[in-house]
């Protein structure tokens, strides 16, 4: 994956696999890193089924382990908003989690609630002592008891996510409990802010049907990865044999 530009690799299934029969000897997919950052990956996939592709869509979205703050123990709060408000916020900050493998479930720990093998706690005491500001609260603000998780920062400039404002006197404490989770368990797993994926650019396989008003080419335009393929020609004959192959996905 280190090669961004139109680098390629295996996705590592089982070499028994082709387009009709999983089992019959056929190539194995393989995807094309078109774009890669810290916030998005476009690739594409190949060699492989429309179900496959969605399936890989869902797993991203709802199967991959990460951490989020699950239990919200809140000492002090003289702030407008309310506790369950404050708790819903911090569950939905996203934590680094790139030593997630390395951190136990709940269910599989011996513990009888947490502990260092299966959580990270996270800390949080601000208090407002200037007159006529307001002071804001972030996510940068948030103390973790290991330094392999913690809250997602773009640089050091950052502040992070708002969770509160705070004017003079008024404080805010609270202690966290982070676990590893999926997002089929609650959304708050969930690593992808979007996962889509689109095939066949310029439909020739007939699966979109398009609301045409005069002019089909004009009033639907070539998608972004129409370029990927070559344009239908006018007198193109439509084969009913043919499947989806080749996948565009932009994962956030």
């Amino acid at each position: 994956m280190n090669n961004i530009n139109g680098g390629s690799f295996s996705l590592g299934l089982n070499n028994n696999f082709n387009n009709s029969d999983p089992f019959n000897g056929g190539p194995k997919p393989d995807i094309i890193i078109q774009e890669l950052d810290s916030e998005k990956i476009k690739f594409i996939l190949t060699n492989t089924e429309l179900s496959v592709a969605n399936a890989l869509r869902r797993l991203m979205i709802a199967e991959v382990p990460t951490i989020a703050i699950d239990m919200v123990e809140i000492e002090l709060n003289t702030s407008v908003l309310a506790d369950e408000f404050i708790a819903h916020r911090l569950g939905l900050i996203p934590l680094d989690s790139m030593e997630a493998e390395k951190i136990k479930y709940t269910r599989e720990c011996n513990c009888s609630q947490y502990c260092p093998n299966c959580s990270v706690e996270l800390t949080l005491h601000a208090k407002c002592v200037q007159d006529g500001q307001s002071l804001e609260v972030c996510s940068r603000d948030l103390q973790s008891s290991d330094p392999r998780v913690s809250p997602v920062l773009k640089d050091d400039n950052d502040k992070g996510i708002l969770i509160a404002k705070l004017r003079k006197g008024q404080e805010l404490k609270v202690k966290c409990v982070a676990k590893k989770g999926v997002a089929k368990e609650h959304a708050k797993w969930s690593p992808c802010a979007a996962v889509a994926f689109e095939y066949d650019p310029h439909n020739r396989l007939r699966h979109t049907h398009y609301w045409i008003e005069e002019d089909e080419k004009k009033e639907w335009p070539p998608g972004p990865n129409a370029n990927q393929e070559p344009p239908m020609t006018d007198d193109e004959p439509f084969d009913y044999n043919a499947t989806p192959n080749k996948f565009y996905f932009t994962v956030e």
